[in-house]
């Protein structure tokens, strides 16, 4: 089943834009989502009550899915866990290999995905070497054969799922102009365009006309591929803005959920967030991070402290301590201490 089919359909009877998180390494991890989940959940465009439109997954490896040892593939599985209550949820994975990406989505589809999303946009040169990520803009072919595998592997079974696609304005310069076109000819479900090329990484500000003019591209061409644009969101506010500016159908936020699960809620911003409450998150995340994923790195939890500790009185001194930590109950024990001071 087409699921953004119906949730577009509901969106645009409201006159709203879908509002979806982005697939960010070692961030949009199965327990950042839960918590996303728990503390965005609102009465969504749809009806159904949860946090983002639609979640995306951190990007995971086709290739270590297709051909990782044992154990590599538990540790790639648990990278892709997921509760009902992230749904509609959609699995990003990379890969040059069309066979790879039949194999992962097949198992994705199995795993009960709502979805796939094809990286076609990371810059890091590690996975570009893989010919993956932003290197796909530089073979389209390569591009299109991973699109069809994936949508083969989703449909095994005769049911349709969606497969979709992320990517740049370009590589070195804007090739909006044809490699849009030519993603359009695979028929996604979804092309989420990024609004700077690869050479600029994030270093100059989205180009949102840029995102505009992939709507005007879309409907020359008269293909119902959904458009949803990314770079430089910092809340809902300037979501529905950039929305209504271009006419894209939904808007990507990333950056902006450091430190603030509460993003996608219609209601809540860190403005109206008490410091209990931030430090309530803190604890449930990095509680989760600990059960979820025991095989990665304590170290990669501590990214979240900084967003998550700032703007009051003492904070810079409770960092400190907790990027000292080993563990959830390390945090736990500093977090209530300094609570307990305050009070005092």
């Amino acid at each position: 089943m087409n699921f953004w089919k119906h949730i577009a359909a509901a969106a645009k009877a409201k006159g709203e834009p879908l509002l979806v998180l982005a697939p960010m390494a070692d961030v949009t991890d199965p327990s950042f989502r839960r918590v996303i989940a728990k503390y965005s959940a609102h009465e969504r465009t749809d009806g159904t009550i949860g946090g983002p439109d639609v979640m995306w997954t951190e990007f995971v490896s086709a290739d270590g899915l297709a051909r990782a040892p044992e154990e590599g593939q538990k540790k790639l599985r648990a990278d892709l866990q997921f509760a009902p209550e992230e749904r509609p949820i959609v699995a990003q994975l990379f890969t040059a290999n069309p066979e790879h990406m039949e194999l992962a989505a097949r198992l994705c589809a199995t795993l009960g995905y709502d979805g796939v999303d094809i990286n076609m946009g990371c810059p890091d040169r590690g996975i570009e070497k893989q010919g993956c990520g932003s290197a796909m803009i530089k073979n389209p072919e390569a591009a299109k054969a991973v699109i069809e595998a994936a949508k083969r592997g989703m449909s095994f079974d005769g049911v349709e799922r969606p497969v979709s696609v992320k990517t740049r304005l370009g590589y070195n310069h804007d090739e909006l102009e044809t490699w849009l076109p030519f993603l359009l000819a695979a028929k996604p479900a979804v092309i989420t365009v990024h609004a700077r090329t690869r050479k600029e990484m994030s270093k100059v500000p989205a180009r949102w006309e840029r995102v505009k003019r992939a709507v005007e591209i879309r409907d020359e061409l008269g293909s119902d591929t959904l458009i949803f644009g990314n770079g430089d969101v910092q809340s809902r506010e300037d979501a529905f803005k950039k929305a209504a500016e271009t006419g894209a159908d939904g808007v990507m936020l990333g950056r902006a959920i450091f430190g603030n699960p509460w993003l996608f809620h219609h209601e809540k911003d860190l403005s109206n967030i008490s410091m209990d409450e931030r430090f309530e998150a803190l604890t449930e995340h990095t509680k989760l991070y600990e059960q979820l994923l025991p095989h990665k790195s304590f170290a990669l939890m501590k990214k979240h402290y900084k967003a998550y500790i700032n703007g009051f009185d003492g904070a810079h001194e409770l960092r400190a301590q907790l990027m000292e930590t080993n563990n959830s109950t390390e945090v736990a024990a500093i977090i209530s201490e300094f609570q307990n001071k305050e009070k005092n």
